[in-house]
């Protein structure tokens, strides 16, 4: 089980660091920038100790999808990025994709990857 608390933290900390990329305007500003590098070392430092138990395509299929998910949502709420409706749609259906992997696939969690 420590392997999806492991793989949550690498994911938010990931959102945090691409939140904060956008703040950094190109690495022009110092605290942001920062941030975005020290996230992103916790992201894969974590992604790491995740992938000594989950298999890695699994992983990153989990990792891809609830990070598009989380960072669309940040950009809605604190950046004023509209969403239409077949973004909301297609960021629904990759959240069924990774509900699907989590509940149904034989290959989460066995380290055979």
């Amino acid at each position: 089980m420590s392997h999806w608390v492991f793989l949550s933290v690498a994911i938010v900390a990931e959102v945090i660091g691409t939140s904060f990329l956008k703040s950094s305007e190109g690495f022009s500003k110092l605290l942001p920038s920062v941030i975005v590098v020290v996230a992103y070392v916790v992201a894969f430092y974590f992604l790491g100790l995740t992938l000594k138990t989950l298999p890695v395509g699994i992983a990153y299929a989990v990792w891809a999808g609830a990070g598009v998910a989380l960072i669309t949502l940040v950009g809605y709420l604190f950046f004023g990025q509209v969403l239409d409706a077949p973004a909301v749609v297609g960021i629904l259906l990759i959240a069924a994709g990774v509900a699907v992997i989590n509940l149904f696939s034989a290959s989460v969690g066995n380290g055979d990857g």
